[in-house]
């Protein structure tokens, strides 16, 4: 599909279908052109409300009088004064989404011109972002990109900066879409190389035998029972000084959880390829911060296995030695998220990562406390966990924090081992597991952020299908950008 912007006249635009927006108590600038050329329609469907412009709401008008376009389409963006780019992004990706419904030559966009950089970028990312479904597969593709897509704005690195991001959610979701049979630890490490090779980033690849080398015995065990062999991959962006602090991103990369000798059942494995979705969320936000030249040092690192019940699979009962010596007991072979972020985060140490966000799809628990639409934080520094929310909020994602008070950590002390991989019982799992994470991240400022509920979609929204949804990318992406 081929990206541009222009500054063309409503009048002068040659595309088969143009996208407005309109406020509830105003029309745009390109709204108001389109209203003035059809005898004033649009004026007249918002007051008699056929069409109201909550955001994300769509009218289409067909043959227009006046216009070249042979399809229009309204864009609800809400009130003037509320929009932000969270909503920008949701009304982009959903009028795309509509439009990718039918093959199109061009589709251009016109939302508002007056709009800050941040939902320019925002709302040019949901476009690219809208296009795409998880069909990746389909003999014959539901969903169909346009061959040109262009964004009528002055502001063209603003839209050309949403074209990396929306790549880069995009290449996230597919990463989480992909089957197993096709994305599992030497594959994903695979692709992980070629965008690093394509971003100028630095890469470096851990095989089992390195990984026993680094005595990384908590991933190495989950590991066991497949027959795909284990990996760790880190990839470094150096957009700052050789003396800069480093930020580390590290992604939970189980590229399928059948739950191990605890197996799950049937139902609750359906949707077990996006376990990875923690490392696919990091490589994701790791090209977009090296393709937007952000000025700061980031670091991604992903642990990457298969977590299957094999002759050698590990056992309950088991004791493990991690990385940085901790022992840990085995409770529950479907705990295994924290066992691999548990050396990845001190690899993240050991590479003098100055602050560090965790993310994966690791607890049920998060998601009966936040329900699917919200992610958990958790941390050991408030001040960089409220950076964090911060971002998130600047990005228009939804993140809670919850608490990691002392009682908690109390709940995974071990009886034969240190500590034991589950607390006791169901109650506060997510919050017990943030506390074993924590053991292993020494006194660098932490912020956990558990994705199990946003990250993989059991039911299609308005501007995505069930599967895969790329949350957090821009969170972390925001993050970079105000460290930078």
């Amino acid at each position: 599909m081929k990206f541009s912007t222009r500054t063309d006249s409503i009048e002068q635009l040659e595309a088969e279908v143009l996208v407005v927006g309109v406020y509830r108590d105003r029309l745009t600038a390109a709204a108001a052109s389109v209203d003035k050329a059809c005898d004033g329609i649009i004026q007249r469907l918002v007051e008699t409300e056929e069409f109201q412009p909550d955001i994300a709401s769509l009218k289409t008008l067909f043959f227009p009088a006046g216009i070249g376009s042979r399809v229009v389409i309204l864009m609800g963006l809400g009130d003037s004064i509320q929009c932000q780019p969270g909503d920008a992004f949701t009304a982009a990706a959903t009028a795309a989404r509509t439009i990718s419904e039918s093959a199109r030559e061009s589709v251009a966009f016109a939302a508002d011109d007056q709009w800050s950089s941040a939902c320019i970028e925002a709302a040019a990312a949901g476009s690219l972002v809208g296009f795409q479904g998880p069909g990746l597969y389909h003999t014959e593709q539901k969903r169909k990109e346009p061959a040109e897509l262009i964004w009528l704005t002055s502001n063209s690195a603003a839209a050309d900066n949403g074209l990396i991001l929306g790549q880069s959610l995009n290449l996230t979701r597919k990463l989480v879409d992909e089957p197993p049979h096709a994305m599992y630890p030497e594959s994903f490490a695979t692709v992980a190389e070629e965008v690093a090779k394509d971003t100028g980033m630095s890469c470096e690849v851990w095989d089992e035998i390195k990984l026993e080398a680094e005595r990384c015995g908590a991933l190495l065990a989950v590991a066991r029972g497949s027959s795909r062999p284990p990996r760790l991959v880190i990839v470094k962006h150096q957009g700052g000084s050789d003396d800069s602090e480093w930020l580390a991103l590290v992604g939970k990369g189980v590229t399928f959880d059948s739950g191990g000798l605890s197996l799950k059942p049937s139902d609750s494995m359906k949707a077990m390829k996006c376990d990875m979705a923690g490392a696919a969320t990091v490589l994701g936000a790791m090209q977009a911060i090296a393709k937007l030249k952000l000025p700061i040092n980031v670091m991604g690192l992903v642990g990457l296995v298969e977590n299957m019940p094999g002759a050698d699979a590990y056992k309950l009962g088991d004791v493990l030695t991690a990385r940085n010596g901790t022992t840990i007991e085995v409770h529950n072979t479907d705990a295994e998220g924290r066992l691999v972020l548990a050396d990845v985060l001190d690899v993240a140490v050991n590479n003098n990562a100055a602050r560090i966000i965790d993310l994966a799809t690791l607890t049920g628990a998060c998601v009966v406390a936040l329900g699917l639409d919200v992610a958990g934080l958790m941390t050991n520094d408030q001040a960089w966990c409220d950076q964090v929310e911060t971002a998130a909020a600047t990005a228009g994602e939804r993140v809670w924090q919850l608490p990691m008070f002392p009682e908690y950590g109390k709940q995974i002390l071990g009886s034969v081992a240190d500590i034991k991989n589950v607390g006791e019982g169901r109650w506060g799992g997510a919050i017990t597991a943030a506390k074993l994470l924590e053991r292993f991240v020494s006194d660098r400022p932490w912020v956990h952020i558990d994705i199990a509920g946003p990250a993989f979609l059991e039911k299609p929204k308005s501007w995505a299908e069930a599967g895969a949804s790329g949350a957090l990318v821009r969170t972390l992406v925001e993050v970079a950008r105000q460290q930078g």
